[in-house]
């Protein structure tokens, strides 16, 4: 098997911490039953959504060089995506959507490898090869929305989840597996329903990264494109559903035109959509989504922007009006007239500029966490960052003086400073202090047992986000999905089938002239005769080859399987009307 993970140049940029959830692609566990799903799918999307799609989607399955007939091998796609500035990746199924949405801010394209059972052919709630590949790869191929999409992982990354966010991510991956999953017991997917459910119904606040996958959504998964009267198909959830894209086009599902209140519109993963939005053009998605932005702790900072993080029991960074850069679990902020005057970590924190973390302030020297107060001193209009040399020497802010700096609301630092540490533009950003002791009114927030303080400088916090400004500052090899995808287990009569959809397979490429597609007919009717798809592939190459009395008697057999599985119908002539095209099917 291939255990090698096929590269280029743009994957060797990836961090430790997204590298970790990426997998090879087993490309011999592909079976040939799986390959005629690809092709099945393939075929008849190709066919429909040239009628229905944006023009970019068929000029992008050229260009990224994907085929009908094979699934994708991860090698070939990153050859080719290589020329249009991004790569792809193979993955297990889903992964947390900060990762997912920092992949793409790499122009790195996430595949959920595996590839649906012939059971859910139209549709699997769970992400896979032809949803990734056959949805989301073509589309890049276009250059403004290829922009979109690295922007918004750019910006999605830093968006600012609940500590409910990650509950709701590991419910819905496991109920996604359990519906993908043969043979998984009709109570275990009522109990993950019902957890999807009840998480659902008790999400509070909609937080930053909710809002954004909302976006995320609505635009790249089940995006409709030009007119509400006459719109078509770029979301990758309904370019890769043979369903769900004849579905969307019926005035079953409302029309809305894109904007930002899409943001607030939840959805279900297990269900057709009821309603779609229409963005004019590809340009107006990146206009939406920086009007979002500009509502982000990432681009508002403040006390809203710690109270997010606070939230979010997570690891995230502020950045204040210096620049400097404070990441780790913020677990309080002291607050006056509606703004922040001290801030407090918890646990390893890491000290930052420019998303470079500052040398001697990792987390092994703040390993207890982090304290400092924020804003201007008492009575000086000039705040500490805005001081030149001069107005230093004046306040006696300076190399081994004692000082009393005494901050609005009350927060007052007592101490003899050891150093401080300016930024590019010569600005104080940090102060060292030993013998110090640091109150807010009764207070002590630190003592001077505790050893050296270091203490932040800045006026305003500018910025709150995601994650660490320097990602090399924390072990983040961690917060891998707790559910693992299940495997189709293989069985005698599943092994059987697949010899003959290997056979079929081989007949159709000129690849074996022994095999009789009357043996293999036979035995299929006879052993497997449930099975609706290689009687489809078999009809087309009785076709080709105008066998008429053999092709007659596999349509028939078709008939019965209709009428004993009436919800194969549409599956069937569907497959039909492929190979008959104009002719009529019933």
């Amino acid at each position: 098997m291939n255990t090698t993970i096929e590269s280029n140049p743009l994957l060797d940029r990836l961090p430790a911490h997204l590298r970790q959830f990426i997998k090879p692609q087993e490309y011999s566990d592909y079976s040939p039953v799986n390959q005629a799903v690809w092709r099945y799918v393939m075929r008849k999307n190709v066919n429909y959504l040239s009628k229905v799609a944006h023009h970019s989607y068929l000029d992008g399955l050229k260009k990224t060089g994907l085929e009908v007939d094979s699934i994708p091998n991860m090698y070939g796609m990153n050859r080719i995506l290589k020329e249009i500035g991004w790569a792809a990746v193979a993955v297990d199924g889903f992964i947390p959507p900060n990762a997912f949405m920092e992949f793409q801010a790499y122009n790195v394209l996430v595949i959920a490898s595996d590839i649906r059972q012939l059971e859910h052919i139209e549709y699997t709630p769970a992400p896979d090869i032809i949803h990734e590949g056959a949805g989301h790869a073509p589309i890049i191929a276009n250059p403004e929305y290829a922009e979109y999409l690295r922007r918004f992982g750019e910006i999605g990354c830093k968006a600012i989840s609940s500590h409910k966010d990650y509950e709701m991510y590991e419910a819905i991956r496991l109920l996604s597996i359990l519906k993908e999953a043969e043979n998984t017991p009709q109570s275990e997917i009522d109990a993950a329903e019902k957890a999807v459910e009840d998480l659902q119904n008790n999400m509070g606040e909609l937080s930053e990264m909710a809002q954004i996958r909302n976006l995320h959504w609505w635009t790249v998964e089940y995006g409709l494109i030009g007119t509400v009267e006459n719109p078509k198909i770029y979301g990758a959830g309904l370019l890769s559903s043979i369903g769900e894209s004849a579905w969307c086009m019926t005035e079953n599902v409302t029309k809305i035109p894109y904007d930002i209140s899409a943001a607030s519109q939840s959805f279900d993963i297990t269900k057709l959509q009821p309603q779609l939005y229409v963005t004019p053009d590809f340009s107006y998605l990146s206009l939406v989504l920086e009007e979002f932005a500009n509502k982000m702790a990432l681009r508002t900072g403040g006390l809203s922007g710690i109270n997010k993080l606070i939230h979010s029991n997570a690891l995230g960074t502020i950045e204040l009006s210096t620049g400097l850069q404070i990441s780790g679990v913020f677990t309080n902020v002291i607050a006056d007239e509606g703004k922040p005057i001290y801030i407090q970590t918890t646990g390893k924190t890491a000290l930052s500029y420019r998303e470079k973390e500052l040398v001697g302030h990792g987390t092994a020297k703040h390993a207890e966490g982090f304290g400092s107060p924020i804003g201007k001193l008492v009575g000086i209009n000039l705040a500490i960052e805005d001081m030149s040399p001069r107005d230093l020497r004046a306040y006696m802010i300076t190399e081994s003086e004692t000082v009393t700096l005494e901050f609005e609301g009350d927060i007052i630092v007592k101490g003899e400073i050891i150093t401080g540490s300016r930024n590019l533009h010569g600005e104080i950003i940090l102060i060292s202090l030993h013998n110090c002791t640091v109150t807010h009114g009764e207070t002590v927030l630190f003592q001077p047992e505790w050893g050296i303080y270091d203490m932040a400088v800045g006026k305003k916090v500018v910025s709150a986000f995601s994650g660490a400004a320097d990602v090399n500052s924390f072990d983040l090899i961690l917060n891998v999905p707790s559910s693992k995808t299940i495997k189709a287990e293989k069985s005698y009569e599943r092994t059987q089938l697949e010899k003959l959809y290997k056979s079929v397979r081989a007949i159709r490429e000129g690849n074996d002239h022994n095999e009789s597609l009357k043996n293999i007919f036979f035995e299929l009717k006879t052993e497997h005769p449930k099975d609706w798809l290689l009687p489809v592939e078999i009809i087309e190459i009785l076709k080709t080859k105008n066998e008429l009395l053999l092709l007659e008697q596999v349509l028939i057999h078709l008939v019965i399987i209709k009428n004993e599985r009436p919800e194969l119908k549409k599956l069937i002539t569907d497959g039909l009307e492929l190979i008959f095209e104009n002719e009529s099917v019933n």
